[in-house]
């Protein structure tokens, strides 16, 4: 089954409330909070995705599908943690070796919540197979992390299949997620390729009927019902 998780980075100002209400009406699966630290990216969002969050669980049970693209990673684990999110994903990048990786997992499950681990495009996925059968998803960034709006990377789609198929041949029970660029037309491409969890911002956040979107990009490969 596919699911979706919208990011809210784009989000109008004034707007929050409205969107956060439609989306769940819309039945996205996830929200997904881009936690960027202005060092880790350029980009700084934390203390507005941290109200969001905030909000967000005031007013909603949908889960929280958090996305640190930070430095201090241990830091940004206390403080989303507060919001009681359903993932949290840190970035294989962020962390100087081996040791400190496991560390961070472990450091998350400790705080009642499931891991994910996340590698920007120039990152091996090969990286990353050391630890998947200690974390709940593997996120597969299709952009450079910072920044929403951004086209697809096509060549990421053959790395989101090597995945897949090292996970199935491994007997792995494992999330594939994907981040950037994902919309109608990228969707199918990425799904094929053996995603099964797809952040999606502008592409829902732009179009008239958000359900319609979310909706079509949960539609299995092949089903033309739509």
């Amino acid at each position: 089954m596919v699911e979706v998780s919208t990011s809210i980075l784009s989000v109008k100002k004034g707007e929050e409330s409205k969107t956060f209400f439609a989306l769940e009406a819309a039945k996205t699966d996830y929200f997904h909070i881009d936690v960027m630290d202005g060092k880790f990216v350029e980009k700084d969002t934390y203390q507005t995705m941290l109200e969001y969050a905030s909000y967000i669980r005031r007013i909603s049970n949908a889960p929280l599908d958090v996305h640190l693209m930070v430095e201090d990673v241990k830091e940004a684990v206390d403080d989303f943690s507060a919001v009681e999110p359903n993932i949290i994903t840190f970035h294989l990048e962020a962390c100087k070796d081996e040791k400190e990786v496991m560390e961070t997992i472990n450091y998350i499950k400790q705080n009642n919540c499931k891991v994910g681990i996340a590698i920007k495009p120039n990152t091996s996925i090969k990286e990353v197979y050391q630890y998947l059968p200690y974390i709940h998803m593997c996120l597969v960034m299709t952009v450079e992390p910072g920044k929403g709006g951004q086209t697809y990377l096509s060549e990421m789609t053959e790395k989101v299949r090597t995945l897949k198929k090292y996970i199935d041949e491994n007997q792995l029970e494992i999330d594939i997620e994907v981040d950037g660029g994902i919309n109608l037309r990228t969707a199918p491409e990425v799904k094929k390729a053996g995603a099964n969890i797809l952040v999606a911002g502008t592409a829902i956040l732009n179009a008239v009927d958000y359900k319609v979107i979310i909706d079509e990009l949960k539609c299995p490969i092949g089903d033309v019902s739509l």
